[in-house]
């Protein structure tokens, strides 16, 4: 998750800002697995990066990296499946900043580089936080996509969801699987609740 939130900054930004042909069609793509069952999701990812697929297969041969079936391969699902969520927030937040302090700068000398470490991400930070956190709670929760790609491997790709599913398949599972839906709601109550009480402190000390 940490490292796929500079990936969605990246991403939210050039979708906030920038005007090129073929903008839609990757806005669409940013937003696919929003709307594509997390099982095709994850089929998807083992054609891409499976041992025969063109980005595993190489990941392999170059560095000896194998990402399907391993907890790499469970986090790259979940970080894919949360995607979407963290580059929505964050694209709404860069969009709600005023372009006119990004223009007074830019006549004050700032380059592209200072506008943006000054003015825009701090600004958009309540997004950015907001994003962050609601990606990672999303995350928790994530089933078909892990399942597909990486398997259920206790003590290696195992997700709390995964353990859920495997606690209500076996003999007497249920009390184990109750408590673990408990943990769950717990997770993500509280991630809801931090993203909420992150941004209200952050839109008021930054007066908006």
């Amino acid at each position: 998750m940490g490292g796929g939130l500079p990936v969605a900054l990246a991403t939210a930004w050039v979708l906030a800002r920038c005007r090129f042909p073929g903008r839609a069609a990757l806005d669409a793509l940013v937003h696919l697995p929003l709307v594509l069952p997390p099982v095709v999701v994850g089929w998807l990812l083992l054609l891409v990066f499976g041992v025969r697929g063109p980005i595993g297969a190489a990941l392999q041969e170059w560095f000896g990296l194998r990402l399907v079936f391993t907890t790499g391969g469970a986090a790259l699902a979940c970080a894919v499946m949360s995607f979407p969520l963290m580059v929505r927030a964050i694209r709404l937040s860069l969009e709600a900043v005023d372009p006119g302090l990004e223009q007074a700068a830019r006549t004050l000398g700032a380059g592209a580089f200072d506008r943006f470490a000054s003015i825009t991400l701090p600004l958009a930070m309540p997004g950015v936080l907001v994003g962050a956190i609601v990606g990672y709670a999303a995350s928790l929760g994530e089933f078909g996509a892990v399942i597909t790609f990486a398997a259920n491997v206790p003590g290696e790709t195992q997700t709390l969801p995964l353990a859920i599913y495997a606690a209500l398949q076996s003999v007497g599972g249920e009390r184990v699987a109750a408590r673990l839906s408990l943990v769950s709601v717990g997770l993500a109550l509280a991630g809801l609740l931090a993203s909420d009480w992150v941004g209200r402190r952050l839109k008021a000390r930054l007066g908006r």
